[in-house]
């Protein structure tokens, strides 16, 4: 992962301009507007006061046409500042819907090794808190620098008509000024970043937070999670504080700077006046003190722009982090659709560990899975067996060896059409926040109403979803806490059902319900399993009793392999199994 060099960024920063060109340009015809009068104005003034504001003059024709152009003019720069307040800030809010775009899109991509390392809370910062100061920047840095930059540049030419050594000695200051600017602008940028980290860190506490609720409550540890949202607050106003205090000496510095000229350049003027070494008017000092606003000014923007750019910045180059993290398992430029599955799968000397310099979870396994067969993998936790099966769909590259999908090799097919063809069901189901009717939609999204009620009817949900008071419509709540464990498993396979794969994974999927629900989920996933080739993942014994071939598997390989029977007969780790668990759960 690598963000690149500092001109990278910003050329990444600009491109997101390119999709909106024309906004961008009138943004920035306005904002020339608006620098042009400030610059136009006080020459107008000294002309209007050298000129046509003479006691005893014969007419005022001329200085009220004068005073009638300074008027359209300000009115022309009021529509002006208008369209960039307004449409420059639409402006930033496209830029960053893009962005937003992007990076979810970006994070659909990126595999499940990605997520096991990553907090969501700090995801849903970059996705979030990050952009909003990247939009501030989108909006006013272009902005507030060609505006300062041009007004800054006419503001000089302009003064240097009426006196040129005042201006050089104004101009002088610029060095010291720039010195100072350049001083602060890296505490500036590192106190800013540690302002992202820290509100980062406390999403990802309050996701955590919230999402373990039941668990604090039932361990009676909610003071325990204050103290820790308490600890990451006060890294917060800790960081905070700091980034306020560059803020302040950043600032105080640059209005003394801006406010001092003021007063060195009546000084200089003055001397000059009085001593009669000095060709100034008093109308020419007025308008060159009104000038020192309009050279000021743009100071005073470049100082907001330094501000706005290293916390814009800053959360850029986290949204950068997550755009250049590249997926670790991609299709391969060749891969091929992989269509009309009939379901055979084989394992191929194959080899797994979660990190390069870790110790291997599978090493060297090698098993063939004929279509439609039910193949159950059993044995102790840590094992490999979830694992194994999660290699299938390249959830996770095997580093050694070869998965195959009806003699294809799974890295040589599209992960799209290979995940197309799996179905998962899992002991942990995730449901999302909607109706009953869109969590089983989800298994096909182009399912018909009608699909969707036979679905559940096969996963023996549909009489209990009619008991509910909205029915289908039934909201479930966050991770479908409003339904039991039984019903969230139900719904789940009626999904499958409406995916309707040929290749279908059972991952414990009964083992955390009591006897009578997982009665009723073990029919509905004998149906499930029929004409599919099927592999169980179980921790009770009595539910794989029936699969054709039973797996023993411990983290040092397989074990044993044949039918229930088969195993028994052959005493060794299975019967070790099947008679614990008969002392457990009774003789089964």
């Amino acid at each position: 992962m690598k963000t690149g060099n500092k001109h990278g960024v910003i050329r990444r920063f600009i491109s997101y301009y390119r999709g909106h060109l024309p906004l961008f340009t009138a943004d920035m015809l306005c904002a020339l507007m608006i620098s042009a009068v400030d610059i136009v104005y006080p020459l107008m003034a000294r002309n209007a006061l050298n000129e046509y504001v003479v006691p005893g003059a014969d007419t005022m024709r001329p200085f009220l046409i004068l005073i009638s152009i300074a008027v359209l003019m300000h009115i022309a720069r009021a529509a002006c500042n208008y369209f960039v307040t307004y449409y420059g800030h639409v402006l930033g809010v496209y830029i960053e819907t893009d962005m937003r775009h992007d990076v979810f899109t970006h994070l659909q991509k990126l595999g499940f090794s990605f997520y096991d390392k990553s907090r969501t809370g700090k995801l849903m910062a970059r996705c979030t808190t990050d952009l909003f100061d990247v939009v501030e920047l989108a909006h006013h840095g272009p902005e507030d620098l060609f505006i300062s930059l041009v007004t800054f540049i006419g503001s000089f030419i302009a003064m240097a008509t009426i006196d040129l050594k005042l201006s050089l000695m104004l101009m002088a200051t610029i060095p010291i000024m720039v010195f100072f600017v350049m001083y602060l602008r890296k505490q500036l940028n590192l106190t800013s970043r540690k302002v992202k980290e820290s509100i980062a860190g406390i999403n990802a506490d309050i996701e955590s937070a919230i999402s373990g609720a039941r668990v604090a409550k039932a361990f009676t540890n909610e003071d325990h999670e204050i103290e820790k949202f308490d600890n990451g607050s006060r890294r917060y106003l800790h960081a905070k504080a700091m980034n306020y205090k560059a803020m302040g000496k950043f600032m105080c510095g640059m209005e003394f700077f801006t406010t001092i000229l003021k007063v060195l350049v009546l000084g200089f003027a003055g001397v000059l006046i009085i001593s009669g070494r000095g060709e100034m008017t008093s109308n020419d000092l007025f308008v060159f003190l009104l000038y020192i606003t309009s050279f000021t000014s743009p100071i005073r923007k470049l100082a907001m722009f330094t501000e706005q750019y290293t916390s814009g910045m800053a959360g850029f180059r986290r949204f950068i982090e997550i755009m250049d993290t590249d997926p670790e398992i991609t299709d391969s430029p060749n891969a091929v659709e992989l269509r009309d599955v009939r379901g055979d799968i084989e394992f191929r000397d194959v080899s797994f560990a979660y990190s390069e310099d870790g110790r291997h979870v599978l090493d060297h396994i090698s098993l063939t899975v004929p279509h439609g067969k039910t193949v159950a993998l059993v044995g102790p936790s840590g094992g490999g067996k979830t694992t194994l099966c999660h290699l299938i769909p390249r959830f996770y590259e095997v580093i050694d060896g070869a998965v195959t999908v009806d003699g294809h090799d799974v890295r040589e097919v599209t992960m799209r059409s290979l995940r197309g063809n799996i179905g998962i069901v899992q002991q942990d189901v995730f449901l999302f926040a909607a109706s009953i009717k869109e969590n089983i939609r989800y298994g096909r999204l182009d399912a018909t109403d009608e699909e969707i009620v036979e679905a559940a009817k096969r996963a023996e949900i549909h009489d209990d979803i009619m008991k509910m008071p909205e029915g289908y419509e039934t909201v479930v709540g966050e991770r479908g806490i409003t339904l039991s464990g039984g019903q969230k498993q139900r719904v789940s396979i009626a999904r499958i059902f409406l995916k309707n794969p040929p290749i279908l994974i059972l991952d414990e999927a009964t083992s955390a319900l009591d006897s009578a629900t997982e009665a009723k989920i073990s029919s509905a996933l004998e149906r499930l399993s029929v004409g599919r080739t099927t592999l169980i993942i179980a921790h009770r014994l009595s539910t794989v009793r029936n699969a054709d071939e039973i797996i023993v598997i411990d983290e040092t390989g397989i074990l044993e392999r044949g039918t229930h029977e088969e195993l028994i007969k052959l005493n060794g780790a299975y019967k070790l199994l099947h008679d614990a668990q008969n002392l457990l759960y009774g003789k089964e």
